[in-house]
């Protein structure tokens, strides 16, 4: 049976493709970004097929899609710049529901948001939109609807974690004593995996969620017990709108602004099981909310995450991986480019290369990073709050702080994008080239292509500093991997065959 895996690289798809394979299945990965899936550990599985398809893209879904006889709808549109999330679910679930049909399917399973009532907010009442969407096609149906999903990596579980990590005191909106079921990622998944064998499961809907129903005031004190913290004080206040309160948990967790809104405005929304029918069909041991913290504790702590809420989304188109490209630069592209020459491997300092920033940090001027992170907090960005899935691993499509990792080839090249609120697109580039006598050349370059006129006058106000903290960083990352240099850092020219309408000069 071949199964596929429509939203393979987000936080419940990167998870489910391993224990699909490790199930004996044909498994097809579908994701805009097959770059993403290439550098996951279970890529190269002999059962394994990548491919790459857009839901909005009806021509790109059907073949895709082709050859499969069940698919895991796993995507969803609450992305930053995406103002009308709602539509674009709508148009992607009518898509995938005609793909499906075309292309013969079986099965389609979708995971969904759990709640009831008349005044469900827009997030949940648009899962709700889509499941009838995919339920009025002529494929079967099989619909699970979950409250907060426990697990390392999740934005319910961040959100929990940095909140309650953070602020021993807690002035909150009332949404805390609203009541949920919560689920470990662990049973979600069993769920996910049981119907492809339950014909009972078919054109049906489902409540999952774990044993207990529990306040969210109440499930902060388990994690604090959990976590080893001092009990944490919280005040709940009438005054706290879901915009206030997606700002609040913006500027406290990694959590942006735009995921934090619509997650926020559900929380007034009780989420709790209407009926239990899938625990007889699909039998497992449900661990409890504190089990489920625990074991996402232990993991997170361990650096062991194997996917994570920010592992969603595409990587830019393949052009911005390549600053020289015109069509990218518009013929307008600075950059900053230096080169240190050090008595050492390639290998020697890519162990310090691909293990900047999260909590290791930049090697140099710290203060000035975290100031930059801040700025890009207040002004509605990322921040430096993300940090990083792992302190020793980077995959293509990996959070890092305010960076996107856009290329990973180990001891060659590391490619970052910049996700910060920037007037322009900026990428930040380690390349390592081997040199005789042992010696090794690390060159660093930044590109930045402006956007309008604030965007030279931006490049123009921070370039005195590139030097400073540019130099510095590389001074560090030599330090930091044991290596004698043999040339201090000195700037050179970006060789990479820009195009610069401008002048014509190639």
């Amino acid at each position: 049976m071949t199964v596929a895996v429509v939203g393979a690289t987000g936080y419940v798809g990167g998870r489910l493709v391993p224990r699909l394979l490790e199930a004996g299945y044909r498994v097809v990965a579908i994701s805009r970004s097959g770059q993403k899936l290439r550098d996951r550990s279970w890529s190269k599985h002999p059962q394994l097929e990548i491919r790459s398809a857009d839901v909005t893209d009806l021509d790109s879904l059907k073949p895709a899609l082709r050859g499969c006889s069940a698919a895991f709808y796993l995507v969803h549109s609450m992305e930053p710049g995406n103002h009308d999330f709602a539509a674009t679910d709508r148009l992607a679930a009518s898509n995938f529901a005609e793909a499906a049909a075309t292309e013969g399917l079986e099965q389609i399973v979708y995971l969904g948001g759990l709640g009831a009532g008349q005044r469900l907010s827009s997030h949940l009442n648009s899962r709700a939109e889509v499941a009838d969407i995919l339920h009025a096609g002529s494929v079967p149906v099989t619909t699970f609807r979950a409250a907060m999903i426990i697990g390392s990596g999740s934005a319910s579980f961040e959100i929990l974690r940095y909140l309650v990590d953070r602020l021993p005191v807690m002035v909150t909106p009332r949404w805390v004593h609203t009541p949920s079921q919560p689920i470990a990622i662990r049973n979600v998944l069993n769920y996910l995996i049981g119907c492809l064998t339950c014909r009972e499961c078919r054109g049906r809907c489902f409540d999952i969620g774990g044993e207990e129903v529990i306040s969210y005031y109440d499930l902060m004190k388990v994690y604090a017990e959990e976590a080893g913290l001092s009990r944490r004080l919280i005040i709940p206040v009438p005054v706290f709108s879901p915009t206030l309160s997606a700002y609040w948990i913006s500027l406290i967790t990694p959590v942006h602004a735009s995921l934090a809104r619509p997650l926020a405005a559900g929380l007034k929304n009780p989420t709790v099981c209407q009926e239990h029918a899938i625990r007889e069909l699909i039998p497992q041991e449900l661990l409890s909310c504190r089990e489920a913290i625990r074991r996402a504790l232990r993991l997170s702590l361990k650096h062991d995450v194997e996917s994570h809420w920010s592992d969603a989304g595409s990587l830019p188109p393949a052009e911005r991986a390549h600053p020289g490209d015109s069509t990218w630069s518009g013929g307008t592209v600075y950059s900053d480019c230096r080169s240190l020459v050090v008595q050492g491997s390639p290998e020697q300092l890519w162990r310090a290369v691909v293990r900047i920033g999260g909590e290791n940090g930049y090697y140099y001027g710290g203060f000035l990073w975290r100031l930059r992170g801040l700025m890009d907090t207040l002004l509605g960005g990322p921040g430096d709050r993300r940090g990083r899935r792992d302190p020793d691993t980077l995959r293509a499509g990996d959070a890092l702080d305010f960076w996107r990792v856009l290329a990973v080839a180990p001891s060659e090249r590391l490619r970052l994008l910049a996700e910060m609120k920037v007037p322009g697109e900026a990428i930040l580039d380690f390349q390592m080239f081997a040199r005789p006598n042992g010696e090794t050349e690390l060159v660093q370059t930044a590109w930045f292509v402006p956007r309008g006129l604030l965007g030279i006058l931006y490049w123009l106000l921070v370039t005195p500093l590139h030097g400073l903290v540019f130099r510095g960083m590389l001074n560090g990352i030599a330090r930091a991997a044991g290596v004698r240099v043999v040339q201090p850092p000195t700037p050179r020219r970006a060789e990479t065959g820009i195009t610069a309408k401008k002048d014509g000069v190639r």
